[in-house]
């Protein structure tokens, strides 16, 4: 499910409204590899499979900031925002990662609008991000990000 948001001034009509989910992507060993090169986190528990196999999780699993890094990937199949100039993210307010991704599963994003300020020239929208693991009875990352929107 995709929410089309038509301008800034929109954006109010959604807070407290779950904007809907991503499809789900599948994480491979290549784009941990890749990753942990683009980060320097070589960590064996993310880029031994062998290795990993006999560690706390069974096998190899994604970074946390890999799996947060994909939110606004995964954001833009949930939430489309036309008619601005700019659409910035601003930070987060907290992320949390209650369950591990094991490399070779699906991961999807689910959002929900929490709250939008006016800032100079735009709007401050706070959303909910939780990316779940197929399968998992626990999500694998939960954050509050920050964006803004600027007409």
């Amino acid at each position: 499910m995709t929410t089309t948001v038509q301008g800034i001034a929109a954006f109010s009509e959604l807070v407290g409204h779950h904007l809907g989910y991503s499809d789900w992507h599948r994480v491979d060993q290549a784009q941990v590899n890749l990753f942990a090169d683009a980060t320097g986190d070589h960590q064996w528990i993310h880029v031994d499979p062998e290795r990993a196999k006999s560690g706390p999780f069974g096998g190899p699993i994604a970074h946390g900031y890999l799996t947060l890094s994909l939110a606004p990937v995964f954001l833009g199949e949930v939430l489309v925002v036309e008619g601005i100039s700019l659409g910035v993210n601003y930070g987060c307010n907290k992320v949390r990662f209650p369950s591990p991704v094991p490399v070779g599963s699906n991961l999807r994003l689910g959002a929900t609008l929490v709250s939008v300020e006016d800032v100079t020239g735009g709007i401050q929208a706070v959303l909910d991000l939780v990316l779940e693991t197929e399968g998992s009875s626990k999500p694998s990352c939960v954050a509050q990000v920050v964006y803004r929107y600027y007409a």
